[in-house]
């Protein structure tokens, strides 16, 4: 018989803490606006994760514009169900994938959605999933603080926390302070802010040119009262590997923007683990 001080735990929350209790480690990859570099950012992240030697997941549920498995040039796989859930791609060293884009006929249908239909798949995406142990779970989320974000806080509440990704532009800074306040409301701790596109580096002479400025990442964060973990400056070779399918970490470990990569990797470690 139950416990009558206890509430009772439906099959389907069975389902999901059973899937969540084999992730030792939830980082949640945000930003407040589109086209910073979030995605680049996710899976560098779960990339340079999988190479330092850990078991890392990717949960793309950029629902309306996946692009993860374009990133790691995987966007021709499709999903193979078993006969208690679904298998991941998986990507060497030691990286699971698992993305809308596996689920779509073709690579130009649009996902035509409202919010609790996307509750319900990224709730599939955790519970039925076969993750295995993990980690480290990076979830790639949409830009902004609507259903996909809300869903992912409702659903995995002790997440170790969020990195908010911002360019130097004011109005990319703006919205990443927002980000920062949603997810404190959300009760999500907040790892720290990456300033990306922080100045590009000339191919011909490597100076550093501020293109959209420099160090607003910094300074927000600091406002913020959250750590600064890095930024990450132009480079073509970071838009080079991303539509090659071959994130910077792993095909140019010597560029200016995989080194950043990994001190961030290193960072957010480090304060995970210590957590």
């Amino acid at each position: 018989m139950a416990d009558k001080g206890k509430p009772m735990i439906s099959e389907k929350d069975f389902k999901l803490n059973e899937s969540l209790s084999h992730i030792k480690h939830v980082i949640i990859v945000m930003s407040g606006k589109g086209g910073v570099g979030k995605s680049t950012l996710s899976v560098n992240l779960a990339m340079g994760l999988a190479m330092s030697g850990a078991q890392t997941g990717i949960m793309d549920i950029d629902i309306h514009g996946p692009n993860i498995p374009k990133m790691l040039h995987i966007e021709d796989e499709h999903i193979i169900g078993v006969e208690d859930g679904l298998m991941p791609v998986e990507v060497p060293p030691r990286l699971k994938v698992m993305s809308m884009a596996f689920l779509l006929p073709d690579k130009d249908s649009p996902v035509v959605w409202r919010g609790p239909v996307k509750m319900g798949a990224i709730r599939q995406f955790i519970e039925d999933v076969k993750w295995g142990d993990l980690d480290y779970l990076v979830v790639d989320l949409p830009p902004g603080t609507g259903d996909e974000p809300l869903s992912i806080v409702q659903l995995i509440p002790k997440a170790d926390g969020a990195i908010i990704i911002t360019t130097p532009q004011d109005v990319s800074l703006l919205d990443s302070r927002k980000t920062v306040t949603f997810a404190r409301q959300a009760e999500i701790p907040v790892l720290g802010i990456v300033e990306n596109m922080s100045g590009m580096v000339c191919p011909h002479c490597n100076q550093v040119v501020d293109v959209f400025k420099s160090g607003g990442g910094e300074r927000t964060a600091a406002d913020m009262g959250v750590d600064f973990l890095g930024r990450v400056p132009m480079e073509p070779e970071v838009v080079v590997s991303g539509d090659d399918g071959r994130p910077v970490v792993m095909s140019r470990p010597d560029s200016e923007a995989a080194r950043a990569f990994m001190r961030i990797v290193d960072a957010v470690r480090k304060k995970v683990e210590k957590s």
